[in-house]
């Protein structure tokens, strides 16, 4: 059977990379996330990755910092979740390479699309750091991004729950899940699946967002094999 999606990029809360603890890393975790990883490179999917900090850092939820240094720390934050999924996919035998929007060449490529683009028709696995590289711009839009640019052929975003809803499910047991939804909709509706920048940014380049729960790694697995779960944001149904 052949997989639905040639490229995709994937998008990792940093929560994701904590597992049960809650915060910083668990590496067990981060390994499970990375077989499902592998497994869809060893088919022959092209993967970028994005993936958050707030595992280690919610500088904007305080309030007490200036925002711009609280979101350069965050970007910080980026690179050490980045940095532990290039070891595990090391560790399982997966060729992979971490770009920076934010260059620190001792640890990282900075991010060069044409560089990037190499990489992924190689076989490469390419995990993108510091989200857009710029204060005020969430991880989520540093996701759509790089799909815009990689031309990648769908968003596939991670989280913890597993789809969008009509309401916040842990608050209104009334809330209705969709299999597939509008992204006028979701903005609209002002839904919880990505900031309004990012729906956007997904919106104008004609990308489609397939939200699925994390719980079970081997959801990325299911997504790009075309299976039918979680929500999928597209263009007017």
């Amino acid at each position: 059977m052949e997989p639905k999606y040639k490229r995709i990029l994937l998008k990792l809360s940093g929560e994701a990379m904590a597992g049960s603890n809650g915060q910083g890393l668990d590496f067990d975790t981060v390994l499970r996330i990375c077989g499902a990883v592998k497994k869809c490179a060893d088919m022959g999917v092209q993967i970028g990755i994005v993936v958050g900090g707030g595992n280690f850092w919610r500088g904007r939820s305080s309030g007490k910092m200036d925002r711009t240094r609280a979101d350069h720390m965050g970007m910080l934050a980026t690179t050490i979740n980045a940095l532990a999924l290039a070891d595990a996919l090391e560790q399982l035998d997966c060729d992979v390479r971490v770009q920076t929007a934010i260059a620190m060449n001792q640890v990282a490529e900075p991010y060069i699309r044409n560089r990037a683009m190499r990489h992924l028709e190689k076989g490469r696995v390419v995990i993108f750091g510091c989200g857009t590289g710029n204060p005020f711009f969430s991880t989520d839009t540093g996701a759509v991004l790089r799909a815009a640019e990689i031309n990648a052929d769908a968003i596939l975003l991670a989280k913890n729950i597993d789809g969008v809803y009509s309401a916040d499910p842990a608050k209104d047991p009334t809330a209705v899940k969709y299999d597939e939804i509008s992204y006028d909709e979701v903005l609209a509706k002002h839904l919880a699946v990505m900031d309004s920048t990012a729906t956007s940014l997904s919106m104008d380049n004609h990308i489609p967002v397939q939200v699925f729960a994390l719980k079970d790694p081997e959801n990325i697995l299911r997504v790009v094999m075309g299976e039918k779960i979680g929500t999928i944001v597209k263009e007017e149904l």
